[in-house]
């Protein structure tokens, strides 16, 4: 019984497929998932199924605790190297060629880390500069090309170059069911509040009161939900 009710399912999913098309979904699969095994004997606690697309690099990888179902596309950079590691919960997904940087790679600070809830998406070439914590809730959409700044270069002084001044990290929040669009970026010390819609190609300086719809650069209410 249980056999046919997956069969029924996964009829259901490819619905209009062709045979060769769903054999050839499900080869790409098999492979993420057996890229996914050799994965997990090198990261931190993990408690289900992991899928790791072609050219992903995870380093540090035991500084990554994940939950059931995690899918990190191809050719993403997850860098793990953090106090606060990055923790994901179910059903996550890392978009093709999405970065997550807490710390430089060659040496440096350590950055503090990440933290991403169930269901929750990271898309494609989005930049999650993590150095200052970043929390991400449950539910949470992000379309391609988001970006996500917690810290800022200090630049008070003008005697000596500005990348020698070092850097102050802040941390950013997007609470549950938030749908950040494409080519938006989030600057530190911001909270998304719960629900709220991030219009496509904003840039968030200040928190937003929960299920509030921003666009502009800066982001400004165009209403609320």
């Amino acid at each position: 019984m249980a056999l046919n009710k997956y069969i029924t399912q996964l009829k259901n999913r490819f619905s209009g497929w062709s045979n060769r098309d769903i054999f050839t979904t499900m080869l790409t699969i098999l492979t993420y998932i057996l890229r996914g095994c050799y994965a997990r004997l090198f990261m931190g606690k993990t408690k289900g199924l992991v899928m790791i697309g072609k050219g992903t690099n995870i380093r540090y990888a035991n500084h990554l605790y994940a939950g059931n179902d995690l899918i990190i596309e191809d050719y993403a950079e997850v860098n793990c190297m953090s106090s606060r590691n990055i923790t994901i919960g179910n059903r996550v997904t890392i978009g093709r060629f999405a970065i997550i940087r807490p710390s430089n790679a060659y040496g440096g600070e350590v950055g503090e880390g990440l933290r991403i809830g169930n269901n929750s998406s990271i898309g494609t070439y989005n930049y999650i500069g993590c150095s200052g914590f970043i929390d991400i809730g449950n539910n949470v959409m992000m379309g391609p090309r988001v970006g996500l700044f917690a810290e800022n270069h200090k630049f008070e002084r003008t005697d000596i170059p500005m990348h020698e001044q070092g850097v102050e990290r802040e941390f950013i929040t997007i609470e549950d069911d938030c749908w950040i669009g494409t080519n938006s970026v989030i600057l530190s010390g911001v909270t998304i509040g719960k629900g709220s819609i991030i219009a496509a190609g904003s840039v968030v300086t200040k928190s937003v009161e929960p299920y509030s719809i921003m666009g502009g650069v800066p982001a400004k209410l165009i209403k609320k939900r």
